[in-house]
């Protein structure tokens, strides 16, 4: 660079490139970093001195972003991306190395790439910190709703406590002094189901803390039958087969008795609720290196990947709207781990998922 010109000239170049970088931050829309990274990284080729012939490479943790031709041997200037004080990504602006050499940088292009460089650690540093604060206000959303949830469930559970007691002393009483047989086999049905929607009023009473663990030594085969009778109608509404296959008949682990049957309830009904018609739902329970292992396969559409880190949170469900709360997985999530047990899911092949949950043994 020979003329007071030529100097002036690349001056203003670097100027006008520091400056559109500056626009484009600060108009950047946080979902669309990828382009705004794209758009500065036009901007640094085109403030360069040798501009057609130069190549400029954005990294980041999460994007890498390129503007020119790569060749194989470039000589180039680097600068380091920083976030937070920690080192996250570089900005890299090269030459082919066969006609140009170090040298050709000049020192205000070397400063004009550090600039940049800080401009796009402030404004990674800016997004990390909103998607933190939302994901903080999510969260704080969540436990409010889990909390108000809490309250009415401990409300209605207590609220039909009572009818139902009255239900079964009455039907009780009927039985003594009724002798036609069908009239009899109709209260036997009455009874059932009082009996059956008081245990749901426990597990209603359980999600609001209102029941505490009953652990004991429970035999997992009797309880796994009784949540496949409850089960049967919405087995043969879609014509599903229920194949259960366990090691031994004793097999048995320390629980509430009634939770571990909330649990399998759940993840039953939703592999029922995946699976197409005319398939098979397997429920198989094993020892295995310490553990009772519990494996749950249905022959779904299986879970998605963008979606797989997301099936254990409060109120997160694939059903339509009025099909599902979303709290399923969580409290299931919630018992097994009061249980000190651990539950995962993996894909099923050729299709669906296999739900595996380890109980110690012991």
């Amino acid at each position: 660079m020979n003329t007071t010109e030529d100097k002036l000239r690349e001056r203003i170049k670097e100027l006008t490139c520091l400056y559109e970088v500056t626009s484009i931050i600060v108009n950047c829309d946080y979902s669309q970093l990828e382009l705004s990274l794209q758009a500065i990284a036009h901007c640094l080729k085109g403030a360069v001195q040798y501009e057609t012939e130069s190549y400029v490479k954005i990294t980041t943790n999460n994007y890498v972003l390129e503007d020119g031709s790569f060749k194989e041997s470039l000589c180039c200037i680097k600068s380091n991306i920083k976030v937070f004080n920690e080192v996250s990504g570089t900005i890299l602006i090269g030459y082919p190395s066969d006609k140009f050499s170090e040298d050709d940088f000049l020192d205000e292009e070397k400063k004009l790439l550090e600039n940049v460089c800080l401009e796009i650690g402030n404004l990674i540093e800016r997004k990390q910190i909103r998607d933190n604060e939302a994901y903080i206000k999510k969260q704080m959303e969540r436990t409010d709703r889990l909390n108000i949830l809490g309250e009415i469930t401990a409300g209605i559970a207590h609220e039909l406590n009572t009818p139902l007691t009255n239900i079964l002393g009455f039907t009780e009483l009927l039985e003594d002094e009724i002798k036609d047989k069908k009239q009899l086999s109709d209260l036997g049905r009455i009874k059932e189901s009082a009996i059956f929607s008081r245990e749901i009023v426990k597990k209603l009473m359980f999600f609001a803390c209102e029941v505490p663990q009953q652990m004991q030594k429970v035999t997992l085969k009797p309880i796994v039958d009784n949540v496949l009778n409850l089960l049967k109608p919405s087995f043969k509404n879609k014509n599903i087969q229920s194949i259960f296959d366990i090691e031994s008949p004793d097999l048995q682990i320390r629980a509430d008795e009634i939770q571990i049957t909330q649990v399998l309830f759940n993840i039953i009904m939703n592999a029922i609720y995946a699976s197409p018609e005319h398939s098979k739902v397997e429920i198989s329970i094993k020892k295995l290196k310490g553990n009772i292992q519990v494996k749950i396969i249905d022959e779904g559409s299986g879970i998605a990947s963008t979606i797989e880190d997301k099936v254990y949170e409060p109120f997160f469900t694939t059903k339509p709207t009025g099909d599902g709360s979303g709290l399923g997985l969580s409290v299931v999530h919630g018992i097994i781990s009061s249980h000190k047990g651990t539950i995962k899911h993996s894909k099923n092949s050729p299709k669906g998922t296999i739900f595996t949950i380890n109980f110690p043994e012991n």
